[in-house]
């Protein structure tokens, strides 16, 4: 097959893998089974790969061994051939999926069924592992350097670092760690929690918050507070109480739901209904403080209220950024943080391309990047391909897609046995990634969510997480 012959396949690859989560639920990736993968394995076989040769050869290092990261570098090889060295820098040798991450609170998983690693990379896509972290970005020269005092040349250079959280509430980094866990990256801040879930006296408060968007993973909090009310009005008595302090301002006044950042009809729906009694969701609140000795929170609602309360487990999701986009974050040293407030990496959608100042042939995707797409675990994988696509058309002296479609499907778990599902299809208008409707980006297009939780959804999700994890990983 030629390289265009190449190109034109990936990218009707590309549009069906977006179109098919309207219209099966289901992304069109490696491989699904409709039972859970307990033991955490990457799924599939072993056996090495024979990419093809497609006269292509030059350096590519990808850093960070989550979801978009690995999904580049597995891509790259695929689409790229046998003539690229790829590089992948991870430090941590398992990644911990965040998706699915919520249902170790209830017990319904555990986080080693979690675990992937990057295995397969090696045996399976010829890519080199490096176990460091980076420290230093010198653009004009195409060099990183590395933890461990080596230097890697690059010719391009894939980001894909994920985030860090900040500080906030009172709260250090110590605290996240020690006693008042956010579990939003998923590993032992997740058992951690899971134990003090399950250590609460029956009838007791649980507290949580919610940043200002974005943050990763819009809908999470909202899953997180539905399946810990259901733990606990199971576990613990109806008497238990679920205390939401949602930071994002109600899109109407009159409607307090309306400050939900994904799948309001079923939130709504699951706070008022499923879950009337136990959990009490408040949104538009400021001025959070959390005593990390004594887990006390105080507030002010919407209303300018002052509030106090006193729990006995406090689960703060501080805002976060990119890793790395400090003050004096390699990320920022480098000059690629250049969003406007410095938290995120601006890109051009069509390839990842940074948008920085001197930063040619350096891509960044995932949690990262601020090109209009949410921050998601599914998304992340889609930016990888539309990446490692527009890098293997440019070493072939190429333009990228100028159509690139990239797709959303989320599952939410509602109950221990119940699931709803969000899905969107993206493309291109004016520099971002937006919903589209109907065949194009239509003003005031929404993502669609099912009608309601239900037992069938909730199949769905492993089969859609499995299909997930397995493309990226296996």
């Amino acid at each position: 097959m030629t390289q265009s012959k190449d190109i034109l396949a990936r990218r009707r690859w590309l549009m069906l893998a977006g179109a098919s989560a309207i219209t099966a639920l289901v992304p069109t990736l490696g491989w699904s089974d409709d039972d859970e993968e307990e033991d955490g394995s990457d799924g599939g076989s072993n056996t090495a790969i024979s990419p093809a040769s497609t006269g292509l050869t030059g350096k590519l290092v990808v850093v960070g061994g989550g979801m978009a990261g690995v999904t580049a570098a597995k891509y790259l090889r695929l689409w790229g051939g046998s003539g690229l060295t790829i590089t992948l820098v991870e430090p941590a040798t398992t990644y911990v999926s965040n998706i699915m991450s919520n249902l170790v609170l209830n017990g319904s998983r555990t986080v080693t069924s979690l675990g992937y690693t990057h295995g397969n990379l090696g045996t399976k896509y010829g890519v080199n592992i490096v176990r460091a972290a980076v420290i230093g970005i010198d653009k004009a020269a195409r060099v990183i350097t590395l933890s461990d005092g080596s230097q890697l040349p690059y010719d391009r250079l894939v980001l894909a670092p994920g985030v860090e959280f900040e500080d906030a509430y009172g709260l250090t980094q110590t605290d996240y760690e020690t006693r008042t866990p956010h579990a939003w990256r998923a590993g032992p801040q997740t058992q951690l929690l899971r134990d003090q879930l399950a250590a609460m006296p029956n009838g007791g408060t649980f507290v949580m918050t919610i940043p200002k968007a974005p943050y990763r993973c819009p809908p999470g909090p909202y899953e997180r507070a539905c399946l810990v009310a259901d733990f606990l009005k199971t576990s613990k008595g109806a008497g238990s109480k679920v205390i939401v302090l949602d930071e994002n301002t109600p899109a109407d006044a009159a409607n307090p739901y309306s400050a939900i950042q994904a799948e309001v009809h079923t939130f709504t729906q699951a706070f008022t209904s499923t879950h009337a009694g136990i959990i009490d969701y408040q949104s538009g609140v400021t001025g959070i403080q959390i005593d990390p000795a004594t887990k006390a929170v105080s507030y002010t609602d919407r209303m300018g209220i002052a509030h106090s309360v006193s729990p006995q487990v406090v689960n703060p999701i501080p805002p976060h950024r990119a890793t790395g986009s400090s003050a004096t974050g390699w990320l920022a040293q480098a000059g690629l943080s250049n969003s406007a407030n410095g938290k995120w990496a601006v890109v051009n959608v069509l390839s990842f391309e940074s948008t920085a100042t001197g930063a040619a042939g350096v891509h960044i995707i995932g949690d990262a990047s601020q090109c209009g797409l949410p921050k998601a675990g599914h998304v992340a994988n889609q930016e990888a391909k539309i990446c490692a696509d527009a890098i293997v058309r440019a070493m072939s002296g190429q333009q990228p897609d100028p159509a690139p479609v990239a797709n959303s499907a989320c599952y939410s778990p509602i109950t221990a046995t119940t699931a709803s599902w969000l899905t969107a299809v993206y493309q291109v208008e004016g520099g971002a990634f937006k919903v589209a409707n109907g065949g194009g980006v239509t003003a005031g297009a929404k993502p669609v969510e099912a009608s309601g939780p239900s037992a069938e959804n909730f199949k769905d999700m492993n089969t859609w997480f499995n299909a997930l994890m397995g493309d990226s990983f296996a």
